[in-house]
């Protein structure tokens, strides 16, 4: 069996209970879900509160399942403290971003804790690069780098097309989040996995070129 940290089973028992209430109370929902225009009014806490909730039970599982593959890799290296740091400043990292790009859209919504789970899972694949990944699809596992490599740039062309339903903005915020705690608490990365930290910021990087730009 599994040995989950209790760290971990308490981000997905609070994400379980604050979606489940958000499912059975409209009202509860569209007062804490990301919203640009009542943040810009104020209400700052929906930067985090958004992301316990989710519009579906798919949306949910998804992104514990993701949770619970790669959350116990940050915490064998950094433990449960720093886990929940990368956390909640990944979290808050896809918050601002989407603040950032979305700033004179008062209408644009989002929910989930995909930014902070993604920041997990950046920070995961900096800690051990070597990782191989399975992906539906795809009969032969690819290395962990190349998959986080290629989801921020299918981000950056959703953020680009708006593509579907779906936050792009928040999880590469998340990316960033996560990819910078990382080094802040471990910055013997930059000598010995050198190659690997330049390789992760390639996608970040592209990221504000195309916004300084105006391409995106």
């Amino acid at each position: 069996m599994y040995n989950l940290h209790l760290a971990t089973i308490g981000i997905i028992v609070v994400n379980i209970l604050v979606t489940l209430r958000g499912f059975n109370d409209q009202t509860f929902f569209d007062r804490y879900k990301f919203n640009i225009a009542a943040i810009q009014a104020g209400q700052k806490e929906r930067m985090f509160t958004s992301g316990f909730l989710h519009v579906d039970i798919s949306h949910l599982f998804f992104n514990m399942f993701t949770l619970f593959f790669f959350a116990d890799v940050v915490i064998t290296w950094f433990g449960a403290f720093k886990f929940l740091v990368i956390y909640f400043v990944s979290l808050f990292a896809g918050s601002l971003l989407a603040m950032f790009f979305h700033k004179n859209e008062p209408y644009y919504s989002a929910v989930g804790a995909s930014g902070a789970v993604t920041g997990i899972l950046y920070a995961a694949i900096l800690l051990q690069p070597d990782m191989q990944l399975g992906i539906l699809f795809i009969p032969i596992p690819l290395p962990a780098y190349v998959l986080g490599i290629a989801y921020l740039l299918y981000s950056i062309y959703g953020m680009k097309s708006r593509l579907g339903n779906i936050g792009h903005t928040a999880h590469f915020g998340g990316a960033i989040g996560g990819y910078a705690m990382t080094l802040i608490f471990l910055p013997g990365l930059l000598v010995t996995e050198t190659l690997m930290v330049l390789l992760l910021a390639i996608p970040i990087i592209i990221l504000f070129v195309l916004e300084k730009m105006g391409k995106i």
